[in-house]
């Protein structure tokens, strides 16, 4: 989901540089990339790729990734071991034309230093991609799986415990809408994630049927463009623009 609505802003924002079918190389930095599943996507379409990840483990995953790939997509795919609240140390102003920082800020204590520091390195009209739990929908999961007594304890509460039993933070919209226009990078539009399966067991599997997963897929990705359903999505996909 995340990656047809980030392919759908990226189409909006930063269309062809000449001709019907020219690829417009876009600079991409990806803040705690993971395993790779959205630099890697990237970069094979031809971006330039620079992946900053803290964690040793997946610095190292990510890595043999990369090395795996053919070498015009390594070519395009620089990995850095950094945190994303020091960016300043790594860049220089205004280098890149996206920032993307997926499943991270869940982690950070206080976000706006870091969100501060992503603005920095964002070029003019360039385009801030974050992917948070939604803290205006703690309750729905535990609530949906017949957990009362957790649906109760989130209703008021950003933190929370993740399926690796980690303790959490959430945000909220209202909140992150207030500091990307504090940071000058003003929400540009906003989606949900896992609307309709935030309750999957950890061990379910992807539909075998092509077009029962197209269908899944469909219904979610109309979800989390529509309201109301896209506001009690598990995660948001919030997208905004550098002034």
């Amino acid at each position: 989901m995340v990656a047809r609505q980030l392919d759908e802003q990226l189409a909006a924002h930063f269309p062809p540089a000449s001709g019907a079918h020219a690829v417009r190389r876009l600079r991409v930095l990806d803040i705690g990339p993971g395993q790779g599943t959205q630099a890697l996507r990237l970069a094979r379409a031809g971006h330039l790729v620079t992946g900053l990840e803290a964690d040793p483990a997946m610095l190292g995953a990510l890595r043999a990734a990369v090395a795996a790939e053919p070498d015009d997509v390594r070519g395009r795919l620089a990995v850095l071991q950094g945190d994303g609240r020091e960016t300043g140390r790594h860049f220089g102003p205004a280098c890149f034309d996206v920032v993307l920082c997926h499943g991270v800020l869940m982690y950070v204590p206080d976000p706006e230093p870091m969100l501060a520091a992503l603005a920095r390195v964002l070029a003019p009209g360039g385009l801030l991609s974050l992917v948070v739990r939604n803290g205006d929908a703690l309750a729905m999961r535990p609530g949906l799986l017949g957990d009362w007594s957790s649906a109760l304890r989130a209703f008021g509460s950003d933190g929370y415990v993740n399926r690796l039993g980690l303790a959490t933070r959430a945000d909220r919209l209202a909140q992150l809408t207030a500091t990307l226009a504090g940071i000058g990078v003003p929400l540009h539009t906003w989606y949900g994630v896992r609307v309709f399966t935030d309750t999957a067991p950890d061990h379910a599997v992807v539909p075998a049927d092509p077009g029962a997963l197209a269908a899944l897929l469909d219904a979610e990705e109309a979800a989390g463009r529509a309201d109301p359903y896209r506001g009690v999505g598990a995660l948001l996909h919030v997208c905004g623009l550098r002034a």
